[in-house]
């Protein structure tokens, strides 16, 4: 896979992650900073790094999986590793101003 081929995957994953929304949260997680890392390596295998809002999320078992699902239907990627992470635990200041005005929060 090339740079360029990897850059244009690399968007292709901030797209599907921008459609993931938090069910208690009506924003998704890529702009709710839950996403902490995604990176695509030459064989065409994903890695991605995220959070949830809390360890205890009722959704811990189930957004993980809907990520790795989502991102396993695009064309070139062998392999998907979903890793959660609670190392730096999640905070509002992680969400982006645009959804941090969505949300009431600005």
């Amino acid at each position: 896979m090339t740079e360029d081929e990897r850059r244009i995957l690399e968007e292709k994953i901030v797209h599907v992650l921008k459609n993931i929304y938090d069910p208690e949260i009506p924003v998704d997680i890529y702009a709710l900073g839950l996403v902490y890392e995604h990176k695509v390596d030459e064989d065409g295998n994903v890695k991605v790094v995220m959070t949830l809002t809390a360890p205890n999320c009722p959704v811990a078992d189930i957004m993980p999986q809907q990520v790795k699902d989502e991102i396993s239907f695009l064309t070139g990627v062998k392999d998907v590793d979903v890793e959660i992470t609670f190392d730096p635990p999640w905070d509002q200041d992680m969400i982006t101003d645009e959804a941090k005005l969505e949300l009431g929060l600005l």
